[in-house]
This record gives structure tokens, C-alpha cells and sequence, in this order.
């Protein structure tokens, strides 16, 4: 079943236009609203939110109502989800592994897919500014019917692919924040981001669409402190203070000296 849910999701991103499409990739336990992409709805309206063939939710602006169906499936969406009657949007609260899959509104013009894929697992990677970092997509040699997919940001911008057709780097979106900063490995599909900065924070999702396969990275950029410079810094400040008491020290030394011979003159 899953298997066949990812199959016909990589096949469904080729089928669909971006309008028709809309992946949505959430970590598990958070909360994410599917938008109808209504303003407002009109007098007349009719909105259906279905996972699947099971029908979720529904508001009929002519008769006033507005109805959501979270018994359904066992239960599994019961107080979760969200309908507004303003703009139609559904959300699901606390989502887990059990509510990805494809979501679909209609209403009287149009319908939308929504492609919800949930993860559980997170590796969290620190880098200092100006370095490189390799996200390691775990495979040893990419196989001919792997299909990978790398994934920036929230609004799950695609930054790099490999399919059967060829590799890309498309590093020219996002107002060009990647641009010359990608390497794919066409063996592994490992992604590298050479001098990386802090504008490269954020979520990367690499999807296998052949395996079924996600793994997702939090990259976070930290400045560099230069902590040698600071402590030669001190140790110069130290070093100076000690050679001027040495030399303040010897001073008192000489003067006391001078002053006994001249005693000594004397008598």
C-alpha cells in the first residue's frame, strides 16, 4: 500500500500542473493548514475536503452549513481537523504518519490534489559560515529506477533531482541564493553546498520516489569566532605587562644601586 501511495505520487507530479499538484511535506506532531486558495467564499459556494474516496468536511454557503466528518477511518482525524468558513481551508492539528496521503478540495470551478507526506525523523547538522557540508543521502550507488528529489524551505522548493531521464542542479531559485553553491553526487545523490551562509538555514528534504525513501536534514549556520585571534590578543597584552614590570623592576634596582655607591663615596 505505501509503496503504491509513492509510485503514484512521483508519477502524479508529472500528470498534474503546479496548480493542480500541491506537495506538502510536515514533520510529525506539528500542525499545517491545506489552503483552498479562496479569499472568501461567495454566497453560493460549495466546498469538499476528501482523503482519498472518504469525504472529511464540507461547507454549503447556501444552506449555511458547514459539517466535518472526523469519524471516519477509525477515528484517526477525530478533533484534529479545522474547517474555516470564511476562506475554506482545512487544518490538521498534531499530524501523524497515518494522516499522509493525498488530499483533495473541490468546489464548484476547480479541485486541487494535495500530496501530504509526513516524517518522523530529523538530523539536525551544524555549519560554520563560509564552510562546506555534505548531506548524505545514506545510498552507496544510485540504482536505474531511483528517482531522488532534493527539497529547501517550507515552501518545499525543489533544488536538486536525479531521474532516469538526467541529473539537474537547479540552483537558480529562491532570488539565486544557491546559485554555484551545489554539487550532486550522481553516484550516491548526496548534495553538497559549498560556502554556505546563513540565507542556507533551513529544512532540506531528499525523497527516493523508487524506494519508498524520505530523509530530512535542519541545517543551521553559526558565525565564526575567531578565538585564536582574541587569546594571541591577550596573551601579547600579558607578555607586554610582564616585560614592563621587569623593566620598571630593574629600574628601581639600578636607581637603588647608584644611590648606594654614592653612600658609600661619601663616608
Amino acid at each position: 500500500m505505501f509503496h503504491r501511495l509513492w509510485f503514484c505520487l512521483w508519477h502524479l507530479v508529472g500528470v498534474f500542473s503546479d496548480d493542480k499538484l500541491k506537495t506538502v511535506i510536515v514533520m510529525e506532531d506539528d500542525s499545517f493548514t491545506l489552503n483552498s486558495d479562496l479569499t472568501e467564499m461567495r454566497d453560493d459556494d460549495q466546498i469538499h475536503w476528501r482523503f482519498g474516496k472518504y469525504l472529511l468536511a464540507e461547507i454549503n454557503k447556501r444552506t449555511d452549513s458547514m459539517t466535518v466528518y472526523d469519524d471516519v477511518l477509525d477515528g484517526r482525524f477525530r478533533n484534529r481537523l479545522k474547517l474555516n468558513n470564511q476562506t475554506g481551508s482545512l487544518t490538521i492539528t498534531n499530524i501523524k504518519m497515518k494522516h499522509g496521503g493525498f488530499y483533495t478540495v473541490e468546489n464548484l470551478n476547480t479541485s486541487v490534489i494535495f500530496m501530504l507526506i509526513v516524517y518522523d525523523e530529523v538530523t539536525s547538522v551544524s555549519v560554520k559560515e563560509g564552510d562546506s557540508v555534505t548531506l548524505n543521502s545514506d545510498l552507496t550507488e544510485i540504482m536505474d529506477d531511483d528517482q531522488i528529489l532534493w527539497l529547501f524551505g517550507s515552501e518545499n522548493t525543489i533544488i536538486a533531482e536525479i531521474n532516469l531521464i538526467n541529473d539537474s542542479i537547479c540552483d537558480d531559485v529562491l532570488d539565486g541564493r544557491f546559485r554555484d553553491r551545489l554539487k550532486l553526487d550522481n553516484q550516491t545523490g548526496s548534495l553538497t553546498i559549498t560556502n554556505i551562509t546563513t540565507q542556507h538555514t533551513g529544512a532540506y528534504i531528499l525523497i527516493n520516489g523508487a524506494k519508498p525513501s524520505l530523509k530530512a536534514f535542519r541545517v543551521s549556520v553559526y558565525y565564526s569566532v575567531h578565538c585564536c585571534d582574541s587569546v594571541e590578543a591577550v596573551i601579547r597584552l600579558v607578555v607586554t605587562a610582564l616585560v614592563g614590570v621587569a623593566a620598571a623592576a630593574a629600574v628601581i634596582v639600578l636607581v637603588y644601586d647608584i644611590r648606594a655607591r654614592r653612600a658609600e663615596m661619601d663616608l
